[in-house]
């Protein structure tokens, strides 16, 4: 049995009725509308609901007995912390490449430095060398305070001994001088007794020309002036002291006698091995 084109109909079927489908769904939308808003209503409403429990009597219940609480268990040792690890190293810092400018002052930094340095050096060794000059002008002059008080003590024991020397001499005279006192003997005698009032002319001239070599004279003085002095002396010849008993007339002449006596030191003793205590001497720059 064959189909032929008219029994197959494939177009859409025909649309049934328009306004039921669209009635219906109005209804459902409204009947969905109505039930959301009852549903709303519902929840915003609270009720209020109270309740109530009536006791004769509170039950008495005996307190359990006391048990000691379990030991605490022991604290877990405390973890060991692991060394961190060492920090990476820096990465070399690339040397900043230096201008002719920046050259030129950091040299100029390192001479100013170095002249810093050295005048520094300079005054460190200024301030030592005069403190090494002031150590040196006190030792100097502690050392002249030392030799003055020396020599102070020195002249102080020769003045010392000067007078006991002459003390010494003024007992020997007084006792001459009593002694010539008691004398009996003549002018013409010749003992002792009288003859020890003073020096000889021959042992006198023989002293005059002892000392006379000492004389430093260089000045003509006119005419042959006479100078007398004195001259105290021990036993053994030694000058004690010497003082101008008549002037020459000329200042020179009288001071080159008495340096040239206190050069002399010593006088040579006599016939009878002594030396007399007092002399009275001439001197003539003529002689």
């Amino acid at each position: 049995m064959q189909t032929t084109a008219d029994d197959l109909d494939l177009s859409p079927p025909r649309p049934r009725g328009g306004w039921v489908p669209w009635a219906l769904a109005l209804l459902a939308h409204g009947l969905l509308a109505l039930a959301l808003a009852w549903g709303l209503a519902w929840r915003r409403e609270t009720a209020t609901v109270a309740s109530a429990e009536l006791w004769s009597a509170l039950p008495q219940v005996a307190a359990p007995r006391a048990q000691e609480p379990p030991p605490e268990p022991p604290a877990p040792p405390p973890p060991v912390r692991s060394a961190p690890p060492p920090a990476p190293a820096a990465p070399p810092v690339a040397e900043p490449v230096l201008r002719d400018a920046d050259i030129a002052a950091q040299r100029q930094r390192e001479e100013q430095r170095h002249r810093e340095e050295a005048r520094r050096l300079a005054e460190q060794r200024v301030a030592q060398e005069k403190a090494e000059r002031r150590a040196q002008e006190k030792a100097a002059l502690e050392k002249a305070r030392r030799e003055k008080a020396e020599r102070e003590k020195a002249a102080q024991e020769k003045a010392a001994r000067e007078q006991a020397q002459l003390e010494a001499e003024r007992q020997r005279n007084l006792e001459r001088m009593l002694g010539q006192a008691n004398a009996t003997g003549g002018a013409q005698d010749r003992g002792t007794a009288q003859r020890d009032t003073g020096p000889s002319a021959s042992y006198a001239g023989r002293l005059v020309a002892h000392i006379r070599p000492n004389i430093v004279f260089a000045d003509t003085v006119p005419g042959n002036p006479r100078a007398e002095v004195e001259v105290r002396t021990l036993p053994d010849g030694t000058i004690l002291s010497s003082r101008l008993l008549t002037s020459s007339g000329h200042r020179a002449w009288d001071d080159a006698v008495l340096r040239a006596i206190e050069r002399t030191a010593r006088l040579p003793r006599g016939e009878n091995g002594r030396v007399p205590p007092t002399l009275i001497l001439v001197f003539r720059p003529n002689e």
